[in-house]
């Protein structure tokens, strides 16, 4: 995969594409900080750290920075996860000057004006209810705190009511300084202009930001006890989540995992459990299956909602899904076939430039390195059906899961 990388004495990297069938330019910054590396007295900080990143800067008002981009037909758009924060835009390539240069702007000049935390706080405040008021999303949330006990990894990005309701201006500047550094942060631009001339363009301001060291280091995830819980909730359905630890980003078997789960409950309609659940029984109109890497750690979870009285029997057909993972080899025309669909689905992915930009940024972050997707085919392409099956019975292990039900009170 051909990329252009330059670092800068400040610690910030640059990453870059040229792609010259396109009119936009994709960059973004993306910050090796997330939800992770908060105390429990400053859960929901990143991420309210993301929103007020619009809300003005030593010298723009929000007003001025959302209208920047949008005036011009262009996106400005930020998320946070657990272990990230990324401001990024899409922009026609005439506008990438003003595009990098507001995102330089809101990534490192936020000011947190009082008023506006005050007013954003409600906005959040809102999107937790949202989320409660759906059960889809928040029994992953509330998986993820069963499954992670104990740890930052567990906590709610969004944070709680009351965490929420406490922070104030100084939490959002002490944060920032305990935990930015700016060898932990890459600059990432793919699209229709070249590298000399993203460096022109870029120098002047990416250079000015003074070079910063963080000593804080993650704490690792390491004492995970399976568990069962059931929740009563005003629902008419019931919902079920499965899963478990598995592996981090450095782990080698991590896309043989992505194969394997792929297999089970990918996004594909040929997918095991999407046929035995939906097409063979009816039980559900979606079910999922997730595999999420981190740092140090990773998770493997499948969700569905049914009714309440098929809630036992469409568990079981999960477990049984998990069971001939475990115990029966895929033949050889089944392994090549779900190869060639992981490939396929890869292969996609990395026409959505916008995606594949920040994906640059956060392999570099991660890995130090950005894998081709040749080297990942490759991978994917010499794994056996025994090495598919070792890992099956490692991360499907049954009395190694955990289960989280939502059922209608």
């Amino acid at each position: 995969m051909q990329y252009n990388l330059k670092e800068l004495p400040n610690g910030i990297r640059i990453v870059h594409q040229e792609v010259t069938h396109t009119r936009m330019v994709h960059c973004g910054f993306v910050l090796n900080i997330g939800s992770r590396d908060e105390s429990k007295e400053q859960e929901g900080l990143a991420h309210f750290w993301e929103h007020m990143a619009f809300k003005g800067t030593k010298k723009r008002k929000a007003y001025h920075i959302i209208n920047r981009l949008e005036s011009l037909g262009g996106e400005l758009n930020a998320y946070t996860t657990k272990e990230k924060i990324c401001f990024y835009s899409s922009i026609l390539k005439e506008h990438f000057p003003k595009a990098a240069e507001l995102l330089c702007d809101i990534t490192f000049n936020s000011t947190f004006p009082k008023k506006q935390i005050d007013k954003e706080r409600q906005v959040i405040l809102e999107e937790m209810a949202m989320y409660r008021d759906s059960p889809d999303d928040s029994i992953q949330d509330d998986f993820d705190e069963l499954i992670f006990e104990g740890h930052a990894l567990g906590r709610n990005i969004l944070g709680t009511e009351q965490t929420v309701t406490n922070f104030t201006q100084e939490d959002f500047f002490e944060f920032i300084s305990s935990r930015l550094d700016t060898t932990q942060i890459v600059f990432s631009v793919i699209g229709n202009i070249s590298f000399n001339k993203v460096l022109q363009q870029v120098a002047s301001f990416l250079t000015e930001i003074p070079a910063k060291r963080s000593l804080y280091v993650r704490s690792g995830f390491t004492k995970y006890q399976p568990k069962v819980k059931v929740v009563e909730k005003e629902i008419t359905q019931a919902h079920c989540a499965i899963g478990k630890p598995a592996f981090s980003f450095y782990d080698s078997r991590r896309f043989q995992l992505y194969l394997l789960n792929n297999i089970l409950g990918g996004p594909s309609m040929n997918s095991r459990l999407n046929l035995s659940l939906r097409e063979k029984h009816g039980y559900v109109y979606s079910v999922e299956s997730h595999y999420q890497a981190y740092s140090d750690t990773g998770f493997v979870g499948v969700y569905f909602g049914t009714e309440q009285k098929t809630a036992n029997r469409a568990k079981k057909v999960v477990l049984k899904e998990m069971e001939k993972l475990r115990l029966k080899k895929l033949g050889t025309m089944q392994l090549h076939m779900a190869k060639e669909q992981a490939i396929g689905q890869m292969a996609m992915a990395e026409e959505n430039y916008a995606a594949l930009m920040l994906v640059f940024a956060k392999n570099l972050l991660d890995k130090g390195r950005i894998d081709s997707l040749d080297t990942i085919f490759g991978i994917i392409r010499e794994s056996t059906a025994e090495d598919l099956m070792d890992i099956a019975n490692e991360v499907y292990s049954p009395d190694q899961l955990s289960y989280l039900n939502y059922i209608p009170a």
